[in-house]
């Protein structure tokens, strides 16, 4: 989600040396379009279940974007490991670029997404239990990298970045623990009865908190930033978005989290987390609807001084679709239609800004522009006296 598409589009890749070449500068920032490609297939195949009633024909287009976002994995997992093998110096400055390294975190977010989407809706295409061992591997290694960058990032931004100010991409590293937190669950069911499911699901509580707190760490931080040193640069602006990541996918987990826990934890415990998925989620939710309202007027203040196209787009897509689950969760547990008509009213959004984010960017993927280095920088002109 980082950069502006430059001047000068880099050639069509065409032979191995070639597409080597092609991929010297994509970085990290563009696994948001695979997360924010999957959320668009998550989200839409429960959404009946929130609206009781069917959709026709939705189940199975949510499974086509899913299929669409397990390709989109593949393909850039392949274009990064030849972006590691044959360009380490520009990996190398990715990793110390402020800019740049907190996307790290969206390498495990798109891993747990699309992991995710294959237990809810890539079963109907190639059965459950491929889907479940497709899903362990990719939940797996998608926490694993998640958890791992929460630690790396806010090492690296304290011992070698310099920071002149905040930025919400800041978020993208600690907010991975609570996608595996609100996906987890997806696997309990398959797991060995006892011991091997309450640790699951207390691991996932677990990493709830470390995202949460994390996060409350750093919010103050990002909203400081914009009363002390006003709004963000144009491009960046999207990137407003992000905050509502941590906020639906927590209220996502904590509704997760109230479905999961009878029949695992006795009791007391059990109805504790029916309670608290009420009394977390909605307010946190009012506080997203909140962040969405004052985002999305500083994002047409930016669209008005000229704000164009950039992979910061792809932050309309993947957070939303983390309140648009929210909002389900919450429709779920307390019976109120007016959270099935935000579900609603988020997922027309969520679709609307994906298909003009892919638009944009597979526009500029054919065109080159997308994949170019930095344009040259003009030369400073001469002094009059020296012309």
């Amino acid at each position: 989600m980082a950069t502006l598409a430059p001047s000068h589009p880099a050639p069509l890749a065409t032979t191995p040396g070639v597409r080597a070449a092609a991929v010297r500068h994509l970085g990290p920032n563009w696994y948001a379009s695979v997360m924010g490609t999957a959320i668009v297939a998550n989200a839409g195949a429960t959404l009946p279940g929130t609206l009781a009633v069917d959709v026709p024909g939705l189940r199975t287009a949510c499974t086509a974007v899913w299929a669409l976002s397990f390709v989109m994995l593949a393909a850039l997992l392949t274009a990064r490991t030849l972006h590691w093998v044959h360009h380490r110096d520009r990996a190398r400055a990715h990793l110390l670029d402020p800019a740049v390294a907190p996307f790290y975190g969206c390498l495990a977010m798109a891993l747990l997404a699309v992991g995710g989407g294959t237990v809810i809706v890539g079963k109907d295409w190639i059965g459950l239990p491929a889907a479940i061992a497709v899903d362990t591997v990719l939940f797996t290694a998608g926490t694993v990298i998640g958890l791992a960058a929460a630690v790396a990032i806010p090492y690296l931004m304290v011992v070698h970045h310099k920071i002149e100010g905040a930025s919400p991409v800041w978020l993208l590293p600690v907010v991975a623990p609570m996608v595996s937190a609100a996906l987890g669950p997806l696997l309990l069911p398959h797991l060995p009865a006892g011991q091997a499911q309450q640790t699951l699901l207390i691991a996932c509580y677990a990493m709830f908190g470390v995202s949460l707190l994390a996060t409350l760490v750093m919010l103050p931080l990002v909203f400081g930033r914009l009363v002390t040193g006003g709004p963000l640069p144009l491009a960046l602006t999207p990137a407003l978005f992000l905050v509502l990541g941590p906020l639906g996918q927590s209220t996502t987990a904590a509704n997760k989290f109230a479905d999961a826990a009878p029949g695992l934890l006795p009791a007391p415990y059990a109805h504790g987390f029916t309670a608290f998925a009420v009394l977390y989620g909605v307010p946190v939710m009012g506080f997203a609807l909140l962040w969405l309202a004052l985002a999305g007027a500083m994002v047409l203040r930016a669209r008005r001084h000229g704000m164009g196209f950039a992979m910061t787009w792809w932050a309309f897509t993947f957070p939303v679709g983390t309140c648009v689950t929210g909002a389900e969760g919450l429709a779920q547990h307390t019976g109120l239609a007016a959270f099935r008509w935000l579900a609603i009213l988020l997922y027309v959004f969520l679709v609307a800004a994906w298909l003009v984010a892919g638009f944009h960017t597979l526009r500029g993927l054919l065109s080159g522009a997308l994949l170019a280095g930095p344009g040259p920088v003009p030369a400073a002109p001469l002094p009059a006296e020296a012309r």
